[in-house]
């Protein structure tokens, strides 16, 4: 691998470690709106079903501030992502210092995440569908 590649790699690392920073601080400060008129979600907002995600935003929300219980209950699902996500950089950063290569096999999957998405695509549902059938979807 070229310098010039890895000095990109590096770059776009820190960047996004920059990005998520910046997430998690407006996060912090910010209290997103429970009004369905305000609602950042379509399917909410046009249909007033809320989607399989719906609920996630003002549950980060609350992670930001420590209030694991209030994120849990808004959505049970945000730890998780928010473990996903800082495990994710994390190991994205020591593959790159250690200048190894995460590659899988084609036939696997093209482009390596896939399998973590499906997953999280399949639990997403499976709880947005037990929500729903036992009407505690979030308002």
């Amino acid at each position: 691998m070229t310098a010039r590649i890895r000095w990109r790699q590096a770059v776009s690392w820190a960047l996004a470690g920059v990005l998520g920073a910046a997430g998690l601080l407006l996060l912090h400060f910010w209290i997103p709106s429970e009004d369905i008129r305000f609602s950042i979600c379509l399917s909410r907002r046009l249909l007033g079903l809320p989607c399989p995600g719906c609920g996630m935003t003002r549950a980060l929300a609350h992670l930001a501030k420590g209030e694991w219980r209030a994120a849990v209950a808004v959505h049970p699902f945000a730890p998780l992502l928010a473990a996903e996500l800082l495990l994710g950089w994390l190991a994205w950063g020591v593959l790159h210092v250690s200048g190894w290569a995460l590659r899988l096999p084609r036939r696997v999957w093209p482009d390596g995440a896939g399998p973590l998405v499906l997953t999280n695509a399949a639990l997403l549902t499976a709880l947005w569908m037990g929500r729903l059938a036992a009407g505690a979807l979030p308002r």
